[in-house]
């Protein structure tokens, strides 16, 4: 029975990503902020076939917090296989260019909540699990519009590859998973168009890097070739035109 931790678990992609494991009839544990959403998640992955499923609540920019919850999970899932961080914002470029304390608070929730509970993971999990990230493609390049997003998810990308190299020699697999376009409630704004993909498509593809034990997921996978040509243009090029 794989046992997996769910950080973030009330996101569109974490609740997909949940309910293929629950029809592995694994047992998971769900952590967010928003509790009525955690129980109805909840009773959702039990009629899906989830062998146990328990919850608790946390504010990750609460990083006092990370340690008493992480330690629940544990005792409660009696040891954890896999683990999934997705949680995260999309904030508005325009009002943190306008504010640094909004811009320090959309980078702590997206950059340094994450890789506090990355460090506290990190002393717990046994050889032979995974470590499951969202990033993002934002953070293989700045870009005029959302840099402070992009910023944040490079830090996370970069600390990830570290990270990985490290505990590669304790048979820990640590996956950064880099989506692109994504339709979900975050999204709703956005026009849509051919490079969007499903929370759905997405949660299959982190299971599967997941399951192969990957390093990077760029998902969809053409989106490793679309940032391999952003990242590749010079800088006196990418200051001209509009991304």
């Amino acid at each position: 029975m794989q046992k997996i931790l769910i950080i973030g678990a009330t996101s569109a992609i974490a609740e997909a990503v949940a309910r293929v494991y629950a029809t592995r009839a694994a047992a998971v544990f769900l952590v967010a902020r928003n509790a009525p959403r955690l129980d109805t998640i909840a009773a959702d992955l039990r009629v899906r076939g989830a062998r146990q499923v328990d919850a608790a609540v946390l504010d990750v920019n609460d990083v006092s917090a990370h340690a008493a919850v992480l330690d629940t999970a544990w005792t409660t899932l009696g040891g954890v296989d896999t683990v999934l961080i997705a949680h995260g914002t999309l904030p508005d470029q325009a009002a943190c260019d306008a504010s640094v304390e909004v811009s320090l608070r959309e980078f702590a929730t997206n950059g340094t909540s994450t890789i506090a509970l990355v460090a506290a993971l990190a002393q717990r999990l046994q050889a032979g699990s995974t470590l499951a990230v969202i990033s993002s493609v934002a953070g293989d390049r700045g870009r005029a519009s959302n840099y402070l997003y992009g910023s944040a998810k490079a830090a996370v990308s970069a600390y990830l590859s570290g990270l990985g190299q490290r505990l590669n020699k304790q048979g820990i697999n640590v996956l950064t998973i880099k989506p692109g376009f994504v339709d979900t409630p975050m999204t709703q704004a956005f026009k849509k168009g051919a490079l969007w993909a499903s929370a759905d498509k997405v949660a299959r593809g982190i299971v599967h890097a997941s399951d192969r034990r990957r390093a990077v997921a760029y998902l969809p996978g053409f989106w490793w070739a679309i940032m391999m040509v952003i990242k590749n243009i010079p800088e006196f090029v990418f200051r001209r035109i509009s991304l």
